[in-house]
C-alpha cells in the first residue's frame, strides 16, 4: 500500500494542516506518476498532430495514439480497435449517440427507456430530443434498496421502443446493475442498448462482447487518466451505419464543393485535432491498472466498502442510500437534522475531501424526496485507517452541528 500511495503525488499533500484524505473518487480519481510522466513525455518530446504529416514527430505521435486505441480495445475486449472512438468523456459520448440516432434511426413516436438512477448526462440529451421528435421516455424504477425493478422492464417494452440507455453502476447509490440480463431482454426485442460505464469502468472487469451491448461509454478521468479524454465503444456493424457527429479535418476520404465522402469508423467520428496526450494518458492508466490487476483492486475496494458501512451504520440518525449487496465502493448518506453541505465543509477543514449535493442525479433525489446527500467514494489507494479517521471527524462534525 505504501508503494501504491507513493505512485500518487497528490496523496502526499497537506490540506488545512491535515494529511489529505481523498474520498471523492466517484467525481474524479487522482493520477499516478506514470500517467503524469506520459503526458509530460508527449508534450515535451513528440507533440505533433496525428495522421496528417510525414515527419518523425507526427509518425511517433500517430503510433502512440493508435496504440492507445488498441490498448483500450483490449482492455474492454472489443473485437478490434476500429470499434473505439475517442471522445471528451461519457457526456460527449452520450450526446454523440443521442444526436446521431435522432438523425439516422429515431422518428416521431419512438420510445426511450432510462432508469431512475441515471446521471444527468444520460437524461438531458434524451429529454432535449423528446419534444423535437415527440419521443416518449419511460423509466425503470427502483425498490427500497435502490435496486432496479427488473421484472417491470418487460412491461415497458413496446414495438415503439428503440433505445435503452442506462448506467452500469450508479454514481450515487454505488449499485452495480445486472447489465447482461437487461441487455439480453432488450436485444430479444431489437432495442439498441447504450451503457454508461463511467463509474463501473474503474472497479469492474468490462467485457463488451460478453455484455453484448451496442454501445459502451466511459471517461478516462475516473480511471486515473487525464481529464478531457473518453471512449465510445460501438459495434462495428452499427458504427458503419451512422452519420458523423461533427464535420471537419481528418474524418473524410474526399472533399469537393459538391460532395463529401466520409472516412470509415472510427476516423469518421473524430473530426479535428484529437486529444492525443489524453489518449496516451488513458493508455498509461490502463497499463497501471493492469500492473496491479483489476481483481486485486476490486478485492481491496470491497473491503473498504464493507468497513465503511460497518463504521457508519451505527451513527445515530444516519440514512444510507443504496443498500444492495452488489455495489461499487460508494456510500451516500444523510444525517437527520444536519445539512450534508455543512458536513462537507467541516470535513474539509480536517483535510477530508467528500462531495455534497445531488451528484448530477436530481430525479433520483426527487424519488427519495431529499435535496441531496453526502457521498464518499473509495479507490484502491485508500486505506482502512483513512475510513477510521473520517468517521472520527464525521462524529465531531455532527456534534458541532447539533
Amino acid at each position: 500500500m505504501k508503494s501504491i500511495r507513493n505512485d500518487f503525488p497528490a496523496l502526499s499533500q497537506m490540506v488545512n494542516n491535515n494529511q489529505l484524505i481523498y474520498f471523492d473518487n466517484a467525481a474524479t480519481s487522482l493520477k499516478p506518476k506514470s500517467v503524469i510522466e506520459g503526458l509530460k513525455d508527449y508534450y515535451s518530446s513528440f507533440n505533433s498532430n496525428v495522421h496528417r504529416a510525414g515527419h518523425y514527430l507526427s509518425a511517433k505521435s500517430t503510433k502512440a495514439y493508435e496504440s492507445a486505441r488498441a490498448n483500450v480495445a483490449d482492455y474492454i475486449n472489443a473485437k478490434d480497435s476500429t470499434e473505439i472512438i475517442f471522445t471528451k468523456g461519457t457526456t460527449e459520448s452520450i450526446n454523440f449517440l443521442a444526436s446521431i440516432l435522432a438523425e439516422d434511426i429515431l422518428k416521431d413516436g419512438d420510445e426511450i427507456i432510462l432508469t431512475r438512477m441515471e446521471h444527468h448526462s444520460n437524461i438531458i440529451p434524451w429529454v432535449a430530443l423528446k419534444d423535437k421528435l415527440d419521443l416518449t421516455i419511460k423509466i425503470i424504477e427502483i425498490d427500497e434498496k435502490g435496486e432496479l425493478l427488473i421484472d417491470d422492464l418487460d412491461k415497458l417494452f413496446t414495438e415503439k421502443t428503440k433505445v435503452l440507455s442506462m448506467a452500469h453502476s450508479s454514481n450515487v447509490l454505488g449499485i452495480l446493475n445486472p447489465i447482461e440480463e437487461i441487455v439480453n431482454k432488450a436485444k430479444s426485442r431489437g432495442v439498441l442498448t447504450i451503457i454508461d460505464g463511467a463509474q463501473a469502468i474503474v472497479h469492474e472487469k468490462i467485457d463488451v462482447q460478453k455484455i453484448d451491448c451496442d454501445f459502451y461509454c466511459f471517461s478516462g478521468h475516473k480511471m486515473y487518466a487525464p481529464m478531457g479524454i473518453g471512449v465510445l465503444y460501438g459495434k462495428k456493424e452499427l458504427l458503419n451505419q451512422l452519420s458523423p457527429y461533427q464535420k471537419g479535418g481528418g474524418m473524410i476520404k474526399n472533399v469537393t464543393y459538391e460532395e463529401v465522402i466520409y472516412n470509415t469508423p472510427p476516423y469518421r467520428f473524430e473530426a479535428g485535432t484529437p486529444n492525443v496526450g489524453g489518449a496516451i494518458g488513458l493508455s498509461k492508466a490502463i497499463d497501471y491498472i493492469n500492473s496491479i490487476g483489476i481483481e486485486t483492486i476490486k478485492k481491496h475496494e470491497q473491503s473498504l466498502l464493507n468497513h465503511g458501512n460497518y463504521k457508519l451504520k451505527v451513527i445515530e440518525g444516519i440514512k444510507i442510500y443504496g443498500r444492495s449487496a452488489i455495489k461499487d465502493p460508494i456510500i451516500s448518506f444523510n444525517i437527520s437534522g444536519i445539512h450534508h453541505s455543512d458536513l462537507a465543509i467541516i470535513l474539509d477543514k480536517f483535510g477530508i475531501a467528500t462531495r455534497a449535493g445531488f451528484h448530477c442525479a436530481q430525479p433520483l433525489f426527487d424519488h427519495y424526496n431529499v435535496k441531496g446527500n453526502l457521498r464518499i467514494s473509495f479507490s484502491f489507494y485508500n486505506t482502512i485507517e483513512e475510513i477510521d479517521i473520517f468517521v472520527e471527524k464525521l462524529n465531531l462534525a455532527i456534534n458541532m452541528l447539533k
